[in-house]
């Protein structure tokens, strides 16, 4: 009896397991609770999002100052948090961090990109 007992309050053995939601380009459950589960309102706050992604990649691309370049990577970083885009956000921070040089622009297309693609299927 002491061994049941003991089973039922162990923690189970996968607690640390993965969740599906957060290894997506975009987080669906973060973004649900943002949305409060209105599926129009996440189509269309996903497509606001690429729109913006584009438009921070064009002025990253165009590199006028460092200064500006942060500026974008700081919005894109804001709205990628906002809708659960971690691979954009954390790709955008090292552009925060250690500025817009070939590495940093490269895994920030390829995280946006993903996200992109990501959306299409959604929208669908």
């Amino acid at each position: 009896m002491a061994a049941a007992v003991n089973i039922a309050f162990e923690a189970p053995d996968n607690l640390n397991g993965l969740t599906p939601s957060q290894h997506r380009p975009i987080d669906l459950v973060h973004l649900a609770t943002q949305t409060k589960g209105d599926k129009a309102l996440e189509v269309e706050i996903l497509q606001m999002f690429a729109r913006q992604a584009r438009g921070c990649l064009a002025a990253l691309a165009a590199q006028r100052s460092k200064v500006e370049a942060k500026a974008a990577a700081n919005r894109l970083r804001n709205a990628a948090m906002a809708v659960g885009a971690l691979r954009v956000a954390s790709a955008a921070d090292l552009i925060e961090t250690r500025g817009a040089n070939a590495d940093t622009l490269a895994s920030i297309s390829a995280a946006v990109l993903e996200a992109e693609h990501f959306i299409l299927k959604l929208a669908r």
